[in-house]
């Protein structure tokens, strides 16, 4: 088969459901100015920065790299040069230290759960299929959501009677109530009346009613079930002295509190079903889902590190509003460890801090605005290949040479402890650890040639994959978490099915051993890294190889691994001590960042900082940003 795919099965399909009307979108490069830091950020006050502005020519000023090290000055394509130039003219930058001021979206703004809050998401979105002509979708929200006001009266009078019945066990009174015709959700709300009955009465010790309660209704109603693997532990409980022995249910708390429970969650149930006279008499205004949305992407705007005085235009609302920038200049080096770093991975979403993993077997974490470095995690007796951070930066997870993934909680970063060591069958190095899109499963994978799934619930090794006849580099999930995409030294590629753990497909097109692969934020591109001095940009939906990026060095042994910046640019590191930015499409280098002075291993960027993460065999971690302090591009030296 041509570019050397193996084929097994179509594997398009897994990967992008809609794949017929998804089309590629390129993103324009922008290129801003970084807003101004609070004291020892190194970054220059607003006036500094907007005096170096010329007026009347393109704002983008790639210049030369930090003296740091005595580093070489910052080479950038001259192909380039016009289009960068092209791109940013016109712009004007501007300081918003306002930004600092954003609220943070947060939780505690208001409950996502409320009956109140619910019933406005509906009228919200009800009153956006109107204005676009969908009458009858509308209708049928509406119906569905069953609000419905000649309904309320009968509704408010099984609430009551609901919440009454339940504190007092009248459970014949509560499925009476519960089986009423008005109700939608009827078979969710028995499921959880009969799974209270039935924690009754294992508390009671009468294992024979709750056998038979468990095969007689709630067998039946097994796919109402609150989280995957519920059932489950409802099963197991007939095994255990206690019902806290049961991991789903280790915060049981007695009868009393979980009948409690259990009528506040039915009654909110019931009265989301129910528009309250006060909510259906509240005016609202025209286009509100619109303008939510528009006000969503400018607390965006305002709080990204970078941004122009101009307002960009978002050509997306499926990610958020994150300006990719070209850095230029070397921000802080953090020195501390005693040995290689071989990975780095942000702590949350916003960047804040960032973990690095060594070869002198401890992981650290740095503060990105001060370089200072504010807990070191030990416990591993080899050296950490690999880490990952949870979206809320409240769990990191490390891959080591001693054989083990342990499991790290993070959220007091001055106090990181070890809660977990994963206990594996795997005789050798694990080489990469990920977790899936819901964070539910731990990808890991390494010298054995074997991929590990490992559920974090139950803490046990789910599924494996084998196949590749030799060690397994990384392996990484797809956005849609239906698959696993691994690279071996064995030159392949591979995908995996998540449920059945068979390869749907293999492809074979890179000359040496694979040492990376990472999927774009849209789910449609693969990018892999390999010790043939080529990194190269893959089509998810065809499995076609689109380009290839060249002028690193990639050939010993080493894990060089490359990812992307937004849509529009890649980066890796390279044998030579310097970090390389590409161009996506056209494949040129735009920058060089040179400051290392050994082997740069990752790379790592944040939209929310605007900063880019390097680890290298030098010791050292460093940040890049974006300088405008810096000679204009056109005065830099060029290749």
């Amino acid at each position: 088969m041509s570019n050397g795919i193996e084929d097994s099965s179509n594997v398009s399909d897994l990967t992008h459901p809609h794949s017929r009307n998804a089309q590629l979108e390129s993103t324009t490069h922008t290129h801003a100015a970084p807003r101004a830091a609070g004291t020892g950020t190194g970054r220059p006050a607003p006036a500094a920065y907007l005096q170096s502005l010329p007026s009347d020519s393109a704002a983008m000023q790639i210049g030369g790299a930090s003296a740091a090290h005595g580093a070489k000055p910052l080479q950038t394509d001259p192909d380039m040069v016009k289009e960068l130039e092209k791109q940013l003219h016109g712009l004007h930058y501007h300081h918003a230290e306002r930004s600092r001021l954003c609220t943070e979206a947060s939780t505690e703004l208001f409950d996502a759960d409320s009956p109140r809050i619910r019933r406005d998401i509906v009228r919200i979105i009800a009153q956006y299929l109107d204005s676009q002509g969908y009458t009858s979708t509308r209708v049928t929200l509406y119906d569905e959501a069953n609000v419905k006001q000649q309904r309320e009266n009968n509704y408010i009078s099984d609430v009551v009677r609901l919440r009454a019945a339940i504190l007092d066990g009248e459970w014949g009174e509560v499925d009476r109530i519960c089986s009423s015709a008005y109700l939608k959700d009827k078979k969710h709300i028995l499921y959880n009346v009969y799974k209270q009955q039935y924690l009754e009465l294992i508390d009671d010790s009468e294992s024979q009613k709750a056998f038979s309660m468990l095969n007689k209704y709630l067998k039946p109603l097994e796919s109402q079930q609150s989280f995957q693997g519920e059932f489950r532990d409802l099963c197991y409980l007939l095994t255990t002295k206690s019902i806290q022995d049961a991991p789903a249910f280790r915060n049981w708390d007695g009868i009393a509190s979980s009948r409690e429970k259990l009528a506040e969650y039915l009654q909110n149930i019931l009265e989301f079903e129910i528009v309250g006279r006060d909510s259906e008499q509240q005016y609202l205004k025209p286009n509100r889902l619109v303008t939510l949305l528009r006000q969503a992407v400018a607390y965006q705007v305002e709080s990204c590190q970078y941004h122009s005085e101009a307002l960009p235009m978002v050509p997306t609302l499926l990610n958020d509003y994150a300006p990719v920038v070209v850095p230029n200049t070397e921000q802080f080096s953090f020195v501390g460890h005693l040995g290689n770093i071989k990975c780095t991975a942000y702590v949350g979403q916003y960047g804040r801090y960032v973990a690095s993993g060594s070869s002198d077997n401890t992981i650290r974490i740095w503060d990105t605005e001060t370089s200072e470095c504010i807990a070191t995690l030990r416990g591993h007796t080899s050296r950490i290949w690999d880490i990952c951070v949870n979206r809320e930066g409240t769990t990191l997870i490390s891959a080591s040479g001693d054989c083990t993934v342990k499991i790290w909680d993070i959220r007091d970063l001055y106090k990181p402890q070890c809660i977990s060591t994963v206990a594996t069958d795997s005789r050798g190095d694990i080489y990469s650890v990920s977790l899936n899109p819901l964070e539910s499963h731990i990808i890991m994978a390494g010298y054995d040639h074997t991929i590990r799934l490992y559920d974090r619930v139950t803490g046990q090794v789910v599924q494996t994959f084998h196949g590749h006849d030799l060690s397994v580099a990384q392996a990484v999930s797809n956005p849609l978490g239906n698959l696993i995409i691994s690279g071996s030294k064995d030159q392949t590629i591979r995908f995996w099915d998540i449920m059945s753990g068979t390869c749907v497909k293999n492809l074979r097109s890179h000359l040496g051993e694979v040492t990376s692969v990472a999927t774009s934020d849209s789910g449609m591109l693969l990018l892999s890294s390999s010790k043939d001095n080529s990194n190269r940009l893959w089509d998810l939906r065809s499995l076609k190889r689109l380009c290839r990026y060249k002028g690193h060095q990639n050939t010993s042994k080493n894990f060089i691994r490359s990812s992307f910046i937004g849509d529009s640019l890649v980066v890796g590191g390279s044998e030579d001590g310097t970090v390389y930015i590409w161009d996506r499409e056209s494949t040129k280098i735009v920058q060089r960042l040179d400051g290392h002075q050994g082997i740069v291993y990752d790379a790592r960027w944040n939209p929310k900082q605007g900063i880019l993460c390097s680890a290298s065999d030098d010791w050292t971690l460093k940040t890049w940003w974006f300088d405008p302090n810096k000679p204009n591009i056109s005065d830099s030296t060029m290749l």
